[in-house]
């Protein structure tokens, strides 16, 4: 079964509660936009490993490569 963008979008919005979330790929390599206040004061690594925990086993076993931007509300409101 191939993963697509919308159940990544999915599996994400259903573990981490996002203000924004884009999710694009073709079935193999996926990249997402993720604003969260989960991320406030966290680093980089930080933040992927909560996006991490909200795919849980998919990351392993559905999801080849993700790609993500992890920002606050305020650095993506920033970027706009």
């Amino acid at each position: 079964m191939t993963t697509t963008p919308e159940a990544i979008h999915g599996y994400i919005a259903a573990g981490l509660d996002c203000t924004h979330l884009e999710v694009e790929g073709d079935g193999q390599h996926f990249t997402a936009v993720i604003v969260s206040t989960a991320f406030a004061g966290k680093r980089p690594i930080q933040r992927h490993q909560i996006v991490y925990a909200a795919l849980g086993d998919r990351m392993r076993e559905e999801i080849h490569a993700l790609s993500m931007k992890t920002l606050t509300p305020e650095e993506f409101a920033a970027k706009a």
